[in-house]
């Protein structure tokens, strides 16, 4: 066999496979979304179509998610404690869960920050107290920073607030290159995340261990698609980019804001994330959970809704749902 027939065999195998993994791929991602289909309404912005799970009456709360993740962690629990007093929406950000996500390079955090805007004129919420999740921190800042007569005060959950380094783990996927990336997530990108899912989600519930059942009520399946693989690695591979001009403005922000960690967080470091916020904020509220991970929304919804709760009762004219009667 000459060496032209083998360079004609590696190709035909490579092909295969190829379409194999895509055809793979497919199959999943449909088998997903029919296993956790949307589970809220759809708002149409000039920009991206939200998703957005609504419960409850009273003051405005939204919800943001953090990197990877969708509005199902904050339905896994902390909704529901929070939907008695205010009026709960928790949203899918641009890319992930279902909302839509225009063009491979749109999901920085300035045309983010827009879409919440829109979304707050849209719906007419008056300065509606922002709680935001890890990545989700940081757009809630964002923001802030650029509509604060918008908000009315920031909920902070293990926010990630300074530069952050991307973990060893997950250097490979975080893909500038919007046709590797693409052509990544619809190939190998979802059996390669199958693998890893196990180990990934360890790691970010350190130190504890996930609940059996986050896959379905956490919607952590919903990443097993190829939108969401392909937001995540650009979210990863621009994670750092806007925080530099973030951090030289926070000084600005003259509203309530919060920020609660738990001191074991394993992905992002309390001491890094939330100890500096006080140098710019000086009227920031720090408070710590002793013993507890990164995820707290869904292992601790307690904590995290008595939280809010505090951060709310700071909001200038806050409305209580016995008052609205």
């Amino acid at each position: 066999m000459s060496m032209l027939d083998v360079i004609g065999l590696v190709i035909v195998a490579i092909l295969v496979i190829t379409l194999v993994a895509w055809g793979l791929t497919v199959r999943i991602a449909k088998r997903v979304e029919a296993a956790i289909p949307p589970a809220g309404r759809f708002v149409e912005l000039p920009v991206i179509r939200l998703h957005v799970v609504e419960k409850g009456k009273g003051t405005p709360v939204i919800m943001l998610h953090g990197v990877g993740g969708q509005l199902h962690h904050f339905t896994y629990a902390l909704v529901d404690e929070l939907a008695v007093d205010f009026r709960v929406m928790a949203v899918d950000r641009p890319g992930m869960g279902y909302s839509t996500r225009h063009g491979e390079g749109e999901t920085d955090l300035a045309l983010q920050a827009r879409c919440i805007a829109d979304f707050i004129r849209q719906e007419s919420l008056e300065r509606p107290l922002l709680v935001g999740h890890s990545l989700g921190g940081a757009l809630a800042l964002r923001v802030a920073l650029d509509y604060p007569g918008l908000v009315g005060g920031l909920a902070l959950l293990a926010p990630l607030t300074q530069s952050q380094a991307i973990p060893r783990e997950f250097r490979p996927i975080a893909i500038r290159s919007a046709w590797l990336r693409s052509g990544f997530a619809w190939t190998f990108a979802i059996p390669l995340s199958i693998l890893s899912a196990r180990r990934a989600l360890r790691r970010v519930f350190t130190p504890q261990s996930p609940p059996q059942d986050f896959y379905y009520r956490g919607g952590a399946l919903l990443g097993l698609r190829p939108v969401s693989f392909s937001t995540l690695s650009l979210e990863l591979s621009q994670l750092n980019d806007p925080m530099p001009a973030m951090i030289a403005r926070y000084s600005e922000l003259s509203m309530p804001v919060g920020i609660l960690f738990g001191d074991a967080d394993a992905v992002l470091d309390p001491e890094r994330h939330g100890v500096p916020m006080a140098t710019h904020i000086p009227s920031l509220t720090l408070e710590r959970l002793p013993g507890e991970g990164h995820m707290l929304p869904v292992m601790r919804p307690d904590a995290c809704a008595a939280f809010i709760r505090r951060m709310a009762e700071a909001l200038p004219g806050r409305k209580r749902v016995n008052d609205r009667a």
